[in-house]
């Protein structure tokens, strides 16, 4: 044991009343500071093996076991100070895993420190990992592994104090026989060296090295390997930090095109309104089309979903949301699940700022207009659970916080932000607040009881009692507990962009009366001029109107080429239209290519795996066909992400 070097070195921990309730670990006794991994990949077996040695403060006296969150890993054995150990590995809870119960020496006082090593293999039921053979890649040629942790799924790829509360540096060694990318910077083989070190891909082992000194949450730990290269973006001005993109070869020039013009510009401006860049390298990573989500923010190292290569870098801007997660999310952290909007929402705030400054005032309500039609979707959805549609969500303790993963969070978060810089006098005097709520608490986790105190202080002491009186006016209540299908204040946004959307859809809708389709009055011109979001805009406008006829949405569709358009934002969109009612002549006709669409089978060979088209589209053709929904399911769900799987099941009610 050896004593910690002061207080700062403790983790910024919650009230006792507000600990994490995901959490097995007993992080408020003794805390980790820094993971070492020691792994070794296993293709053929689809595991990972090794060791994870965590420094650990101890904050109480007396504490008599460390214990850590699991999830279907297998444990070997632990060492507390290099001496073996007797562990005990507790059942597992359904949502939480299995607790890894490690005692301790007697007599540990507040303010040292220890060293515990656990050494184990992942297994094949991860819900952090997934292994895709070969033929699931773009390549076709090697098999593929990438990780999703968030949002408590870092316990099922090491045994960790797996919590938001706790932030920790780390080191990894991991040997494969693909490369292998970290959420951290490579210490070796040479960053700037070939993906493999020279070595023949597939074949040849090589042992990587990665740092992350700067302390991050254990759902930002990263992981991917597989056939990718390298491709730097061109250095920006004098920054000091750099930026780049990750693929697969057969991707790597769509994908530099893709992001290249604009990755470093986003990133220098946010610096300039929220303070510089910690993390050194700013890489970009484009994963196989089965990756969950658009984008996750691992530090150093963005995940992105192929469905953003559109080749016109018209869904770029999704970069712009996982490099602002550097500041709010990676650098100021939310405490746990019941304070996830303070990510989200704050994120999405600061891109469609990003969307003003790097375009128009115009270009951020636009953002906010579609913002506000997934809300209402989403909130819908959430009728029957309507605790579900609130902003700050009391989670029991075990609650799985991917039950509430969904717009609200983003949206409710973002708009009740807006809402503040409009109340306190635009963003002049809204945007050194900015600065100063993320130079007070990065490198920390944080509540929203945190957020609102320093919110009113700093505007006590930069504003007086008429900002302080502007903030009583805030129905905070109804903002972070409100239910029901309208926000609190009934928000405007600038509309420009959207008005050429809404006349489209309003000639659509007064077509109805027409009963032939060669009678309707529709040019692909028509769209002539349009952004692929003012696309999603008309078709989300006209699902608000009366259902159209079958034969004029079929005529949509193919005047306007959108039933089998490549952008999967737009095709979305579509669907959605064409599917509502589930029992109009329209779903009975496109249920079949939509689940086509989804799941590969249309001729792509690529499935759609960002659960933001997947699971729509299947809850969707569920209520339109449900035997079609289940039976295409069933056959092709072993291509989709473990978490995308467990929600589709819940979706279809298979779970």
């Amino acid at each position: 044991m050896i004593s910690c070097d002061s207080k700062a070195d403790r983790p910024n921990l919650t009230s006792m009343a507000d600990l994490d309730p995901t959490t097995q670990s007993n992080y408020s006794q003794i805390a980790s500071k820094h993971v070492a991994f020691d792994w070794t990949l296993d293709f053929t077996n689809q595991v990972i093996a090794g060791s994870a040695t965590h420094h650990l403060n101890v904050l109480v006296d007396g504490v008599s076991e460390l214990i850590l969150d699991t999830s279907d890993l297998e444990i070997d054995r632990a060492e507390v100070e290099g001496s073996l150990v007797q562990h005990e590995l507790k059942p597992k809870h359904a949502v939480m895993g299995s607790a890894l119960h490690i005692p301790l020496p007697e007599g540990l006082k507040s303010g040292t420190s220890i060293n515990v090593a656990v050494f184990y293999k992942t297994t094949k039921d991860s819900t952090a990992l997934q292994w895709l053979e070969k033929e699931q890649t773009q390549g076709k040629s090697f098999p593929y592994l990438f990780s999703q942790c968030q949002p408590i799924y870092a316990r099922a790829l090491a045994p960790m104090q797996d919590s938001p509360s706790v932030k920790i540096t780390y080191n990894a060694k991991v040997t494969s026989v693909l490369p292998v990318l970290l959420s951290a910077l490579r210490v070796s083989p040479p960053a700037e060296g070939p993906a493999h070190d020279g070595k023949t891909v597939g074949k040849d082992a090589v042992t990587y090295t990665y740092n992350q000194p700067v302390p991050i949450p254990s759902y930002i730990i990263a992981i991917a390997s597989g056939n990718v290269v390298y491709k730097p973006f061109p250095q920006f001005e004098d920054k000091q930090w750099r930026t780049g993109i990750w693929a697969e070869p057969e991707l790597i020039h769509a994908a530099y095109w893709e992001f290249s013009a604009d990755t470093a510009r986003f990133l220098a401006a946010e610096e300039k309104i929220v303070g510089p860049y910690r993390f050194g390298v700013y890489d970009l990573l484009v994963l196989p089309p089965s990756f969950p989500y658009g984008g996750m923010e691992n530090a150093c190292l963005s995940f992105l979903t192929p469905s953003l290569l559109t080749g016109d870098r018209t869904l770029v801007d999704v970069v712009v949301h996982e490099l602002t997660h550097s500041w709010f999310g990676n650098g100021v952290t939310h405490a746990h699940a019941k304070h996830f909007w303070l990510n989200e929402g704050w994120t999405t705030y600061m891109e469609r700022l990003l969307a003003q400054v790097l375009h128009s005032p115009a270009a951020r309500g636009f953002s906010y207009v579609i913002g506000a039609k997934g809300l209402e979707a989403e909130l819908k959805l959430r009728s029957s659970t309507p605790q579900l549609q609130r902003l700050v969500i009391d989670f029991a303790v075990g609650e799985d916080p991917d039950e509430s993963y969904g717009e609200i969070p983003y949206e409710k978060g973002s708009n009740l932000i807006l809402h503040l810089e409009r109340t306190l006098g635009g963003l002049d005097v809204f945007l050194p607040y900015v600065k100063d709520y993320v130079n007070t608490f990065i490198g920390k986790s944080t509540t929203t009881e945190e957020w609102k105190a320093h919110l009113y202080a700093y505007y006590e002491k930069h504003g007086g009692a008429e900002k302080v009186k502007a903030l009583d006016t805030v129905d905070w209540n109804a903002w972070f507990y409100g239910e029901g299908l309208k926000l609190p204040v009934a928000m405007e946004y600038d509309l420009t962009l959207a008005q050429a959307a809404y006349a489209l859809a309003a000639r659509w809708d007064a077509s109805r009366s027409v009963p032939e389709t060669p009678s309707l009055d529709f040019l692909k011109s028509d769209l002539d001029g349009f952004s692929s979001t003012q696309i999603v805009v008309f078709l989300e406008r006209l699902q608000d109107s009366e259902p159209l006829p079958a034969t004029h949405i079929k005529h949509l569709g193919t005047i306007y080429e959108i039933a089998n358009t490549p952008n999967s934002e737009i095709r979305l969109r579509f669907y959605n239209l064409a599917l509502s009612p589930p029992t109009s002549a329209a779903a009975a006709h496109f249920a079949p290519e939509a689940i086509k669409w989804v799941v590969g089978t249309d001729g792509s060979g690529v499935i759609k795996g960002r659960m933001k088209f997947c699971r729509p589209v299947f809850r969707a053709v569920f209520n339109a066909h449900e035997g079609l929904a289940k039976e295409a399911w069933e056959k092709h769900k072993s291509g989709f992400h473990p978490i995308a799987r467990k929600l589709i099941d819940k979706d279809l009610g298979l779970a």
